[in-house]
């Protein structure tokens, strides 16, 4: 498996993830997720791709298609008044083609990420796990990740 930045090329594989991930989380929380839709239209997708503050890392095999990817967001709050000046590398999304989970493919595009956000800098790398999504969560901790804040709710 090959890991680079996502090109225009990749648009289709990384749609046809997002719908994985989407179900997932339908799935789990149907309140609030809709099932059978979109998380970006093609526009969007395009213009993240291009962007150098939000790049999208795929791992490709030897024909080019898409086995997973993780969309990650620079973050930075100059000037906050609480909080530090500190550079982090948001994992927006990391996914992994249902059809091959289970060979290590998440770990590797992972990994990629790290040490990306290494040599660009970052003081850390953050992401958000829904708690409806119990594999994910048991992935991240294997991977050496810790909760640092937690979100709650009461349905009412």
């Amino acid at each position: 498996m090959n890991i680079r930045r996502a090109q225009e090329k990749d648009m289709d594989g990384i749609n046809k993830l997002l719908c994985q991930v989407l179900m997932v989380h339908h799935n789990g929380r149907p309140d609030l997720f809709k099932g059978n839709v979109k998380k970006y239209t093609d526009e969007e997708l395009s213009d993240i791709i291009r962007d150098d503050t939000r790049p999208i890392f795929v791992g490709v095999d030897q024909d080019e298609k898409v086995l997973g990817y993780a969309f990650c967001v620079f973050q930075q709050h100059e000037g906050d008044n609480i909080l530090t000046d500190i550079r982090t590398l948001y994992i927006d999304d990391l996914c992994v083609d249902e059809q091959v989970r289970g060979q290590h493919i998440g770990r590797q595009i992972y990994e990629y990420v790290i040490e990306f956000a290494r040599q660009q800098g970052f003081y850390n790398v953050t992401l958000n796990v829904w708690n409806c999504n119990p594999t994910a969560m048991k992935f991240y901790q294997s991977c050496g990740l810790v909760p640092y804040k937690v979100g709650m709710e009461k349905i009412l």
